[in-house]
């Protein structure tokens, strides 16, 4: 495996798409708090920008605050139906607001009425109260555009290190490693022991 992992990946993220893979747009975010302390979850990836993967969130809730206080995340991609995966390590940068305020109104009105309504990682009393709030905010908004919240917003995951797996038989896997090294553009590529 050669040249560009950021092709790679695409190639193999369409290749997902049209295999049938229920959700292939689904991805293990993996963040630590200043303490170092790990917390991972499913996200939905939402394209690269030149090069950078986008992630969307409420800078208040867990994983936002996690990837502003500890800059560093990775990302998984797992493909059952291809017997592939993916794993994504690098810094972290907070999005362009003009970048997030284009994919908060591209995304349908009802998700964007639950980024003002939910307070997200907070402890709520019930879930009648989340769908009260929710109300609340579909009669504040209603005829109108919708604001980006101002504890709204993306952030971009800057890659140093892009790993290619493959299912092989007996654990016999292929793993390939692309790394950036110092400040240099290029990616060196080595293959990995399974």
């Amino acid at each position: 495996m050669r040249g560009n992992p950021i092709r790679h990946f695409e190639s193999w993220f369409r290749a997902a798409q049209r295999a049938g893979e229920k959700h292939p747009d689904a991805m293990t975010l993996a963040t630590a708090s200043k303490k170092g302390a790990p917390s991972a979850r499913i996200v939905l990836y939402k394209g690269i920008s030149e090069g950078r993967f986008k992630i969307f969130t409420n800078f208040e809730s867990r994983k936002g605050k996690e990837l502003r206080s500890n800059p560093r995340a990775a990302l998984c991609f797992h493909w059952k139906a291809l017997d592939r995966q993916v794993r994504i390590e690098g810094r972290i940068r907070v999005m362009p607001r003009q970048d997030a305020v284009k994919y908060f109104h591209s995304r349908p009105r009802q998700s964007q009425i639950g980024a003002w309504a939910s307070h997200q990682s907070q402890v709520i009393p019930s879930r009648r109260y989340l769908l009260q709030r929710a109300r609340h905010f579909e009669k504040q908004f209603e005829g109108q555009a919708i604001p980006m919240p101002s504890y709204w917003g993306g952030f971009l995951l800057v890659p140093e290190r892009i790993e290619f797996w493959v299912d092989g038989k007996f654990r016999l896997h292929d793993r390939f490693v692309f790394e950036k090294t110092g400040r240099s553009p290029e990616w060196k590529v080595r293959r990995l022991s399974p």
